[in-house]
């Protein structure tokens, strides 16, 4: 196996996790990210016993530029190269526009906007040639939903800014692709201040897509993992639709 070393933001839960699962069992060497350090730890170890590869946990609040930057120059520091990053760490705090505050807009886009962009800027030196980038984007990029305008515009900016780079970055050997998850089953919905009742409101919801049911994160990790891979090597700017119909 061609084992490769790939570093996954946000990867203490859900679709995160799930990718370093995936990719840990298929023999990968992988670092991860997280806020809390407890929980981080803990992903680190239950992600190890998956494979054989390393798993090297890395503090990052990425809502926060001083440490990603921080964070790049540690890795950089220590000689640390990655086959691909997984752009996944990010925030849904849905409001009504009525509604609408500076506070919303600034952490929003700081986590979901700015977050990514400038991982990817600090962490050039740590990439090799080639490699791949994948960006946890969202149904809501194409799919209007009450109380998601700013994290549509947030999601749908970073994409916005990926197509300048797959041209910018082409002769470094880097190509950026995108995944579009519809509703999945993670911790965003508690997250977002929805309650039990609401959230299995939703679950319910979702059998009314031609899948019949919420998505899982491992079918995200699926996905991430081919465009990862050389099997994705000649996509450029893609974005794959991962809602189970929801947006037909």
């Amino acid at each position: 196996m061609n084992q490769k070393h790939y570093l996954i933001t946000g990867a203490t839960a859900g679709i995160g996790l799930a990718t370093a699962k995936k990719l840990a069992a298929s023999g990968h060497r992988l670092t991860i990210t997280g806020r809390d350090t407890q929980r981080l730890h803990s992903a680190a170890t239950e992600i190890a016993l998956l494979g054989d590869g390393d798993v090297i946990p890395q503090m990052c609040d990425f809502g926060d530029l001083s440490q990603i930057t921080t964070m790049a120059k540690a890795l950089h520091s220590d000689g640390i190269t990655f086959d691909g990053l997984v752009l996944n760490a990010g925030i849904f705090l849905p409001q009504p526009f009525s509604d609408l505050t500076e506070a919303n807009v600034d952490q929003t886009m700081a986590v979901n906007f700015k977050g990514p962009l400038f991982t990817l800027n600090t962490l050039l030196p740590c990439l090799k040639h080639p490699a791949s980038v994948v960006f946890v984007s969202s149904l809501v990029v194409r799919k209007a939903f009450e109380g998601a305008a700013v994290y549509s515009a947030s999601k749908a900016a970073f994409e916005a800014a990926a197509r300048v780079l797959n041209l910018e970055l082409a002769t470094k050997g880097i190509r950026i692709n995108s995944i579009r998850p519809g509703v999945t089953a993670t911790e965003i919905q508690r997250k977002a201040g929805m309650n039990e009742e609401q959230i299995a409101g939703l679950m319910d919801a979702m059998k009314g897509t031609p899948l019949g049911r919420v998505l899982a994160p491992e079918e995200m990790g699926e996905a991430i993992a081919y465009l990862l891979s050389d099997a994705s090597a000649g996509m450029r700017d893609a974005y794959l639709d991962i809602d189970g119909g929801h947006a037909l």
